[in-house]
């Protein structure tokens, strides 16, 4: 039998297992992939939903995620199916008319709530009963607590593009669904991020799959745009042009998390013909929507030009495959992917990839948290298997240790107090996603029995935070259990008093008395921190914090090593000397990446037992090199940390 013949046999055949196993009464009528997963549209709903062991038992048979939906000639008109909804889900929901969206390329109904879990119900009752009254298959999307523009923009785009995401899915849904091909060789390849912080990007290949993790730019200089391809800045972007393949060559795309050394460069493979998926988690393609438009703002207000256009960004979100923590996923005919929470920011992900039937297991970190936070739960140490790992060393020099966070954040708190009381600002440049809502959460938290801190000390939110916080509190699921609770609870910390968002003239509040600024560009290579920056560095009273990490030749690393005088460009563009009279302090327990302890406990703790080799990835060369030789040492396996445009056989 030839190989297309076999091919045709296979999708065939799972097709054919799941119309086998479809009791009879349902009325099947068609059965068809949907991506990863397989969708069967039926003419009575309540013969499948009626045991619910029938639904698991055919996804158990065929190792997909099964879908049920209606058959078109059993939906009810959308107008009665709305009244019916509105009937069916109790009115504390939070659900109107004007948030019930019908889909039908996917006979779908979305239904956006305040309170998804009553429109759910007990089991799922109420989608049951919703969908065995109407034919309608609701899809309950939480409405974020705070107005988030980026959400709706999102959603919006997703079912505008309802017709080509029901093509797209079932061409990937074939493609992935092939018999399973026994590969003889596995290797990896460096394109970005390894002995630097930035460009992140790791291909992985065997004989017949080839895809690459994270597709990032570096902070500093792609901030150039397409200037920036040329001469001694090229270092911005991975080296996709030195791997021997084309765009069209890659099955996939899989992105750790949504900042941009890891999601910056791949709207720039849509502009140059990339079709193929792009899989995140949930939280992840929304973050990534708001920090891909707003790089490319950064970009032509810093005079240069934006690797791609808008039409690119929103090209790659209709190509985007979301998968939640612990879904096994095909991604290739002998590749799976599952997700690992890494607890580096909202949605951040340890990628798992299986390949073959057992004949390897690559664990990638991403950039990963190993300790406590008061945002999210510290990174997964359980695996199946890991043959590789790739681990980021961001903090993994011997010196990178760092305070304890109890101490920290009285450190910090003392510092405002004592700044403040002097009459000066406290800035705060962080990064938008993740960093600010940490610290939202520490200044809440202080000022909860403190009370004379909210009334004369304003905490100001400028710039993405408060975007980047609404997006936190529409996937509270994947934060902390205590702080879950607290925004379904109606009592979220990021809407306490003490915010004030920034509206109006920056200078106003510059001008005002003591306040604290959390303002965006945790770097100070850009945002509204950078502007800041310019209005407060010559005041001695004032002081500047930074929570998080600064790249070798960022504005914030040279301020960090000691910089007192700066040039930067004023309102015409020519150069204006700053000398910096503030303050400066760091305090480093609020970072989201592992310090040195915490990434060699991350290995010790692995389950069922640590990786046979290590590669070290993500941090300056001589924390890489320095981390590498202390695992190796340390677990007596091969440990070393490439270079970029190393490539590494596995198999």
């Amino acid at each position: 039998m030839d190989l297309a013949v076999e091919e045709k046999v296979e999708v065939k055949s799972i097709l054919e297992t799941v119309k086998s196993l479809v009791p009879s009464e349902a009325g099947l009528t068609k059965a068809e992939f949907e991506g990863p997963d397989v969708a069967i549209y039926v003419k009575n709903v309540a013969a499948m939903y009626g045991n619910e062991n029938v639904i698991r038992g055919i996804s158990a048979s065929v190792k997909k995620k099964l879908i049920v939906r209606s058959d078109t000639v059993s939906l009810s008109d959308p107008e009665k199916a709305t009244a019916k909804i509105l009937e069916i889900v109790p009115q504390e929901a939070g659900i109107n008319a004007e948030t019930i969206r019908y889909v039908p390329e996917f006979n779908e109904v979305q239904l956006e709530a305040m309170k998804p879990g009553l429109v759910i119900g007990k089991g799922g009752s109420t989608l049951i009963r919703i969908v065995i009254e109407t034919g309608w298959v609701p899809k309950v999307l939480r409405i974020p607590t705070m107005n988030s523009d980026v959400i709706k923009g999102v959603r919006q785009l997703l079912v505008k593009e309802s017709e080509f995401r029901k093509k797209f899915l079932a061409t990937i849904g074939k493609k992935i669904n092939q018999p399973m091909v026994q590969s003889e060789w596995v290797k990896a390849t460096a394109l970005g991020g390894f002995r630097e912080v930035g460009r992140s990007s790791l291909l992985i290949e065997t004989n017949h799959s080839k895809m690459i993790i994270d597709c990032g730019v570096s902070p500093e200089p792609a901030v150039k745009g397409l200037d920036a391809v040329t001469g001694d800045t090229n270092k911005a972007f991975p080296y996709l042009d030195s791997a021997n393949i084309t765009i069209n060559d890659l099955d996939a795309v899989i992105l750790t998390h949504a900042h941009m050394d890891h999601i910056g460069f791949v709207p720039y493979l849509f502009k140059f013909g990339y079709e193929g998926p792009v899989y995140c988690t949930p939280p992840t393609r929304e973050l990534a929507a708001m920090l891909l438009f707003d790089y490319m703002k950064l970009v032509q207000r810093s005079g240069g030009t934006p690797l791609y256009e808008e039409k690119d960004v929103k090209k790659m979100l209709t190509h985007m495959v979301t998968r939640d923590y612990g879904e096994v996923t095909n991604v290739t005919e002998e590749v799976k992917l599952t997700y690992h929470n890494a607890g580096h920011i909202l949605g951040s992900s340890v990628v798992h990839l299986h390949i073959g039937e057992g004949m390897y297991n690559v664990v990638h970190t991403g950039d990963m948290k190993y300790g406590f936070t008061r945002l999210l739960d510290q990174a997964d140490t359980r695996y199946p298997r890991i043959d590789s790992l790739f681990i980021e060393s961001t903090y993994g020099g011997p010196k990178n240790i760092g305070v304890n966070r109890q101490e920290a954040e009285a450190q910090l708190m003392q510092l405002i107090k004592r700044v403040t009381e002097s009459g000066g600002k406290v800035l705060i440049p962080v990064f938008s996603v993740g960093r600010a809502q940490e610290l939202m959460l520490t200044l809440e938290s202080y000022a909860t029995p403190n009370p004379l801190f909210k009334l004369e000390v304003p905490v100001y939110l400028d710039g993405m935070i408060l975007e980047a916080t609404a997006i936190h509190t529409a996937y509270p699921e994947y934060l902390k259990a205590s702080l879950q609770h607290r925004i379904l609870s109606n009592n979220s910390p990021f809407e306490s008093e003490i915010f004030e968002v920034a509206k109006g003239e920056r200078q106003e509040i510059v001008d005002k008395g003591p306040s604290v600024i959390l303002a965006s560009g945790g770097m100070l290579n850009g945002g509204t921190s950078l502007e800041y920056f310019k209005a407060l560095a010559e005041d001695e009273r004032n002081a500047m914090v930074f929570v998080g990490y600064n790249s070798t030749n960022s504005l914030g690393r040279k301020i960090q090593n000691g910089f007192k005088e700066i040039a930067l460009p004023g309102e015409d563009g020519k150069l204006v000397p700053i000398n910096v009279r503030m303050q400066v302090a760091t305090v480093d327990a609020f970072s989201g990446h592992s310090d040195r302890h915490q990434l060699i406990n991350f290995v010790q703790n692995l389950r069922p037992g640590q990786p046979k080799k290590i590669f070290t990835m993500h941090g300056e060369e001589a924390r890489c090199d320095d981390l590498a030789r202390t695992l190796g040492a340390r677990f007596r396996v091969e440990a070393r940390a490439p270079m970029n445009l190393d490539s590494i056989r596995f198999k």
